[in-house]
């Protein structure tokens, strides 16, 4: 007979913007890396920081080839079985990130899986999900640990019905509020080109796209929202945090706790009490 007990869910989103991204979740007996963007001196630095310092780390999961999520992988992977006293710790991708991954960021343990088939890590249930960004294959995830939903969705140019699906009926949302519309074409230091790509079907949700997926998905379940990957050049915290609070007022939703992830620091750790195995 199984015997169930309550644990904490933590989510720490460690950095997020264009100069690397890298969250963790876990429950103090299983725990997963979502993007390893950062130096991998930094993550270990930022888990302390998070008080996460011996949390396990199960797997690292792997969105998307840019080299703001992947690019301390290969030395992330060594770092870990050495942590792990010669363990390897699997980093999974799709087939997609795989073939976009470069040399110089490609671990020794990889673990292909395909978007749209969930799989397990022990008792936390991964589900990973297309998304509209441009590079072959990206993902987004939801992970349910016990009774807990979370998912980190961002780099995606649009909201889907596949996306607004996945963020039914969650605990807690990291979601990507990356740039002010005004901002970003007002910002004479970007060529147009790069103002259209990040405007774009497979770029980056602006404050109002993410707004408009927020009011899709936010329900009397969902607990926290994290505004992720806003950039440093083209929005603000203060555009952000205006945008969802408008979003959550207007949705009767104003119990959701907001916060801003940041580029140069741990975001505050989420707590969610969770019932697990």
């Amino acid at each position: 007979m199984t015997t169930l007990f309550d644990r904490d869910v933590t989510v720490a989103v460690l950095a997020s913007g264009s100069g690397g991204n890298c969250t963790y979740i876990g429950d103090g007996s299983v725990g997963v890396l979502i993007d390893c963007g950062l130096s991998t001196k930094m993550i270990m630095k930022r888990l302390d920081d998070a008080g996460l310092s011996a949390a396990p780390i199960d797997a690292v999961l792997i969105t998307h080839e840019h080299t703001d999520h992947v690019g301390a992988a290969k030395v992330l992977c060594e770092r870990l079985r050495q942590r792990g006293n010669g363990k390897y710790v699997p980093f999974y991708m799709t087939e997609g990130t795989l073939e976009g991954c470069p040399d110089a960021c490609l671990p020794e343990a990889v673990e292909v899986f395909e978007a749209g088939k969930p799989f397990r890590l022990r008792h936390v249930e991964v589900d990973p999900f297309s998304i509209p960004h441009d590079v072959n294959d990206p993902v987004a995830f939801r992970l349910a640990i016990g009774d807990v939903a979370v998912a980190v969705a961002t780099d995606l140019g649009r909201s889907t019905a596949l996306v607004e699906g996945k963020l039914q009926a969650l605990d807690a949302l990291v979601l990507e509020f990356n740039h002010d519309v005004d901002t970003l074409l007002n910002n004479p230091n970007y060529p147009w080109s790069l103002k259209q790509r990040i405007r774009s079907n497979h770029g980056h949700l602006s404050n109002q796209q993410a707004g408009e997926l927020l009011g899709k998905v936010s329900s009397e379940r969902l607990k926290h929202l994290v505004l992720a990957h806003l950039s440093e050049k083209n929005n603000s915290p203060a555009l952000a945090l205006s945008e969802a609070r408008r979003t959550l007022l207007a949705q009767g939703a104003e119990h959701v706790a907001v916060a801003v992830a940041h580029q140069d620091q741990v975001t505050e750790p989420l707590r969610l009490r969770t019932a697990a195995w």
